[in-house]
């Protein structure tokens, strides 16, 4: 039997040391593959954009999000979502990523667990650092407060 240090099992990347992050980036490769392949359906102005936004879940979507339950959060990634939040925080309200991040879906779902969603757990994470969106949303607008929040996220998380 060879010793190597990753190996390709099932579609997904198994490491050595029990990481994902080889895993992570060939999901996203292979992904904006699927997404540039399907780039005439993207342009294509007699197709809705539901169609267009369905075709995205079934075809990009899920090649994106395969083996995800199996990924590892390292720090690395818990910094990197922070700081892409708090870089989210700096655009204005009207722009549509921000308002995809401040979205709270409010109604209940039936006999199953809350849907997870990031502003969920970026308010569970401020919660155990005893602070809420509002506070969040404000920090957002100081990049050197929120460089100190990540850092001090981050420790708290290890």
């Amino acid at each position: 039997m060879e010793d190597v240090e990753s190996f390709t099992y099932l579609g997904s990347i198994i490491e050595e040391q029990g990481g994902s992050d080889a895993d992570v980036k060939a999901r996203i490769g292979k992904a904006r593959s699927a997404f540039l392949q399907l780039k005439n359906i993207w342009n294509s102005k007699q197709l809705s954009t539901n169609i267009k936004v369905r075709t995205f879940n079934t075809n990009v979507k899920t090649v994106l999000m395969y083996g995800a339950e199996t990924w590892r959060t390292t720090t690395t990634t818990i910094k990197r979502r922070w700081k892409w939040t708090g870089h989210i925080l700096l655009k204005s309200s009207n722009c549509i990523t921000r308002q995809a991040l401040t979205w709270n879906p409010e109604e209940k779902r039936k006999r199953e667990r809350p849907k997870k969603t990031l502003r969920r757990e970026i308010e569970a994470d401020m919660q155990r650092m005893n602070n809420n969106w509002k506070e969040l949303e404000g920090i957002g607008q100081d990049r050197v407060g929120w460089g100190m929040l990540v850092s001090g996220l981050c420790s708290f998380t290890e």
